[in-house]
Formats: structure tokens, sequence, C-alpha cells
């Protein structure tokens, strides 16, 4: 089965899931889960912003930084520029923050309510250049199914 048809078939379920629930920490806990069973991602997770700073939110995967500023590191850079990353290289992206030497490569997507970004999807692969435009527009297509 090819990403796209992955996607394809996990869209639906992300609607399912998250129609009629009012709660976004629940629906992050569940989406979170539903991504990384289903791609097997080295860290699937969210970043709830809270004041000036992002907050570590329902997450799979390896410990994880729990606070991240604006502006800082892949996560910080896509809440401020309010604008999906995807980042083929970790270490070539400057001001990176590394929560884990395994971590490769990154797609952090910007959850925006209202036009205010409230949260980010971040995303982790222990492999270089694992996310491309089909996560990029797939994810944000997800996320927009959450708010």
């Amino acid at each position: 089965m090819t990403k796209e048809e992955r996607y394809g078939h996990l869209l639906p379920q992300v609607a399912a899931l998250c129609e009629g629930e009012k709660d976004m920490t629940a629906k992050m806990a569940n989406v979170s889960a539903l991504l990384h069973h289903e791609f097997g991602f080295w860290w699937t997770g969210f970043y709830r912003v809270v004041g000036d700073e992002l907050v570590l939110g329902p997450f799979q995967g390896p410990l994880a930084c729990v606070h991240i500023g604006f502006g800082r590191g892949v996560c910080g850079t896509a809440w401020k520029e309010r604008r999906t990353l995807v980042v083929p290289d970790v270490e070539q992206f400057a001001g990176h923050i590394a929560c884990s030497s395994e971590s490769k490569s990154e797609v952090v997507v910007p959850m925006l309510v209202d036009g205010v970004v409230v949260a980010v999807l971040d995303i982790d692969s222990r492999h270089l250049a694992t996310f491309d435009e089909t996560d990029r527009r797939c994810l944000e297509q997800l996320v927009a199914l959450m708010v």
C-alpha cells in the first residue's frame, strides 16, 4: 500500500474519532496513537501553545522535550512561521533541538483555530528524508479535521 493510500484510509478514521468530541486533549491522544500505530514513526505527538511556549501534549514514543520556546527548533519555528515544516535531515536545521539523537528527519504541522496556532503536530523518524509533500498535504488535512 502506498503512503497516499495509507493516509486515504487514515483520514476518515480521524474524522470519525474527532466528530462530536470537544476535548482537544482526547483528540490529540487518539490521533497520535492512530498515526504512530499506522506508520510506525519514531515519535508522534503534539505540543500545545501555553503562553509563550509549546508544552508537551499527548504523544507516542520515547521521552520528549517538555518545553519549547517560540521560534526555537523545528516545532517553535513552525509555530512562529505558521506553516508546515518538512525537514529531511534535522542535523541541517539551524537551531534544531535534539530531544533524541535517534531522530533523523521531522515534519511539524501547526494547528490553527481562528487563525491562531494552538498546537503543533510533531512527527520524527529514525531515517533521513522520511517525509515529503504527501505527508505535508495529508497531515495538514488531518490536523484540519481535529479543529
